[in-house]
């Protein structure tokens, strides 16, 4: 064994000592890390196990507060049933020992929906730390990390989806979208989407997955409680969180309308449902989940009726990847239109222009190479007499990751002012924005040029 080695197993042993201490002091003291929203789930988790209702206030609270979080309200898991299965493991440990254990999942989780996202999307492998540093740094992220919320998970199942739809396993396909459907209200576009390729392209397979580990899901709190749906539907019927001011458009509607109107909550819920139809009417040919899922969740999340807190923007971080792969990939190298012909090489036989292929244009638009025929290769962007390519590793400029910094930064700037969170509605619809306007700037810049035939001398 090397010196080398040597030296690299004593500094792993000192790093582990001084973990250790840090993990220690942790459980040993509440007050270094308080529990947030994390005591919603394992209250309601050791409640559920124990055959109670994790539903009811008066059992939570004192639950919460043995917990170490300081609050005279217990704080309600309002996510369905089906979503209990996900936190039923916190419920059979100690309050603080599931605390850090939830905080190394979520860790786990956005690490892995980090990597899968910048492939998926792609992104060089080469760099997939950016997609790392992109999810850690990403201040929703932090929002759900340190308060211990469950918004990972609904990534999470949306980057199994289309890693699942990607190699061909429908059925596990839908099984994932039971994650998503922890918050089924913040990705409601997907379920659309979700029926209408189904009967489109007859995948129902996709949907037979979702409803059967669905049905699973729901069932499973049964063996503990009986009555836990029972006792959910009451909550909602009698106790709604209605009171609360999300950042939507619904709450905005409410606030200039009145507070009682909780119907108003589901007004951009209409204009993303006509939304969706439009688009995928006009997608109706060349339907790809791994291009529209980024826009479908943020086109849901935009217009949710209700939620959509700042930790729930997680569920914008396909679209942020989607941006920033877009800028960092290289130009593609253009390639001529059917009808256009080039000029003849000097290696190539008389009259024969050379081709990237090898395989030669002949004049006169006779036996162009398939190359230039294939539809899904992005045509070459139209250029100006004389001017250069651009050969810049952000072919479309760099406006759009600056205006996702600086999303990010007023995020940042937002949560150290403590302004609350019905203050972050502007920031969805900026990243929308922000998604929208690249996309219209790169389907400029490749639009199709009318055909051309150069003269070739004689």
């Amino acid at each position: 064994m090397t010196s080398r080695n040597l030296l690299s197993i004593a500094v792993l042993a000192v790093v582990g000592v001084l973990l250790a201490g840090q993990v220690r002091q942790l459980l040993a003291d509440p007050t270094v890390w308080p529990p947030d929203d994390f005591v919603e789930y394992w209250a309601a988790a050791k409640l559920t196990l124990d055959g109670q209702n994790p539903f009811d206030e008066a059992l939570l609270l004192p639950l919460q507060q043995h917990a170490g979080r300081d609050t005279q309200d217990a704080i309600m898991m309002w996510n369905p049933p089906w979503a209990l299965p996900a936190v039923l493991p916190l419920g059979l440990l100690p309050a603080r020992e599931a605390q850090l254990l939830w905080l190394l999942v979520h860790l786990a989780v956005t690490g892995f929906c980090a990597d899968r996202l910048w492939l998926l999307l792609g992104g060089r492998r080469e760099r997939r730390w950016v997609g790392w540093a992109i999810a850690y740094t990403f201040m929703p992220t932090v929002f759900a990390l340190s308060s211990g919320q469950i918004s990972l998970f609904l990534l999470l199942g949306a980057v199994l989806f289309l890693e699942c739809e990607r190699r061909g396993w429908q059925y596990l396909a839908g099984a994932a979208t039971v994650l998503v459907a922890i918050k089924p209200h913040l990705a409601y576009l997907l379920w659309a989407a979700i029926a209408v390729d189904a009967l489109a392209r007859g995948r129902w397979r996709v949907i037979v997955g979702g409803a059967a580990t669905g049905l699973a899901c729901a069932l499973l709190p049964l063996l503990f409680n009986p009555h836990v749906w029972h006792q959910y539907a009451d909550a909602m019927g009698n106790r709604p969180p209605a009171q609360w001011l999300s950042p939507t458009l619904g709450t905005v509607l409410r606030l200039a309308f009145g507070m009682e109107h909780f119907r108003l909550q589901f007004v951009s819920v209409a204009l993303g449902l006509a939304w969706f139809a439009w688009h995928r009417w006009h997608r109706r040919g060349n339907w790809n989940w791994t291009e529209q899922l980024p826009l479908l969740l943020t086109v849901s999340f935009v217009t949710a009726p209700y939620g959509a807190w700042p930790f729930d923007m997680v569920l914008l971080l396909p679209v942020v990847f989607a941006l920033v792969v877009k800028n960092l990939s290289p130009q593609p190298p253009p390639l001529r239109r059917e009808g256009e012909l080039s000029c003849p090489s000097p290696l190539a036989g008389e009259g024969v222009g050379a081709s990237p292929t090898g395989e030669g244009w002949r004049l006169g638009g006779a036996n162009v190479s398939p190359l230039t025929r294939l539809e899904d290769s992005p045509p070459s962007p139209a250029r100006g007499e004389g001017q250069d390519q651009d050969n810049s590793p952000f072919p479309l400029g760099r406006g759009s990751l600056f205006a996702l910094l600086a999303v990010n930064l007023g995020c940042l700037v937002m949560n150290l002012s403590q302004t609350g969170s019905f203050w972050f509605l502007w920031v969805s619809p900026a990243v929308l924005l922000v998604y929208t306007l690249h996309a219209r700037k790169h389907q400029r810049a490749y639009a199709p040029r009318s055909p051309q035939v150069v003269a070739v001398p004689a």
